[in-house]
C-alpha cells in the first residue's frame, strides 16, 4: 500500500491510526499542502478532487478517509474498529461523525485559507473561527462521553475505536489553534489513552518523515 498524505493533515493522521491499529504496512509518499503540490497533475491523477489523504493498493486507488477506513475495516477486519452489535457500530460511527462531519471539514486548510485571502480575515479572526466549531462539538462530545457509564478508557469500550481514530488528530489540531482544553475532561483522558499506545504515537503529525 502506498498512502499519498501529508504529515500535519486530520484526514491523513486518522489514516495513519487506522493503518496502524490494524497492523498494516504502508509506503509513506509525502504531498505538502504548503507548496499545493496536491493540486498539481501528479496528484490529481490519483484524487481528481486534489485532497489527501489518498491509499494506493495495487490497481486500486481509495480516497476519503472515512471511506478507505470503512474498507479497511472490511478488507481486514481484525483487530475491529466498530463493536459487535448494530446499536453500539451506531453510537461509534456517531461520535466519529461528529468530529469528521461536522468539526474537521469547517477547520480544514482550504477552508482557512478561502477565510485569509478571500474574506481577508485576520489571524484572530481565523482562530475565533476554529474555536468556534471546535468548542461547539468538542463540548457536544464531551456529554456524550460524561452520559456513558460503560465507559472505559476510550471514546467507547475499553479498546479504541473508530470514534477515537477521529479524535485524535482533532485534539492535536485543536492544540495546535491554542484550544483550551480544560472544559473537556473526558476528551483529555481519552487523548492520554490513546498517547499510551504505539499505534497513535508511530502516527502523530511531529513524527513523520515530512514535518519539518
Amino acid at each position: 500500500m502506498q498512502l499519498y498524505n501529508f504529515f500535519r493533515s486530520g484526514t491523513s493522521h486518522r489514516l495513519r491510526i487506522a493503518l496502524n491499529l490494524k497492523g498494516l504496512d504502508y509506503d509513506y509518499v509525502a504531498v505538502d499542502l504548503r507548496t499545493e503540490e496536491h493540486l498539481g497533475t501528479a496528484f490529481r491523477a490519483l484524487n481528481p478532487q486534489g485532497l489527501v489523504p489518498a491509499l494506493v493498493h495495487d490497481e486500486l486507488v481509495l480516497t476519503q478517509s472515512p471511506a478507505i477506513i470503512e474498507w479497511l475495516e472490511e478488507r481486514y477486519p481484525a483487530p475491529p474498529l466498530l463493536p459487535g452489535n448494530p446499536e453500539d457500530r451506531a453510537k461509534v460511527r456517531a461520535m466519529a461523525a461528529l468530529i469528521s462531519c461536522d468539526i474537521h471539514p469547517v477547520n480544514n486548510r482550504r477552508i482557512l485559507e478561502y477565510l485569509r485571502k478571500t474574506l481577508g480575515c485576520d489571524d484572530a479572526a481565523v482562530l475565533a473561527w476554529c474555536a468556534t466549531w471546535i468548542n461547539a462539538g468538542f463540548g457536544a462530545l464531551e456529554t456524550l462521553l460524561a452520559a456513558d457509564k460503560q465507559r472505559g478508557a476510550f471514546c467507547f469500550g475499553n479498546t479504541p475505536t473508530l470514534a477515537d481514530v477521529c479524535l485524535i488528530p482533532q485534539v492535536e489540531s485543536a492544540r495546535r489553534f491554542n484550544i483550551d482544553l480544560t472544559p473537556f475532561p473526558n476528551i483529555v483522558m481519552t487523548d492520554k489513552a490513546c498517547a499510551e499506545l504505539k499505534a497513535f504515537r508511530r502516527a502523530a503529525p511531529a513524527v513523520q518523515a515530512d514535518a519539518r
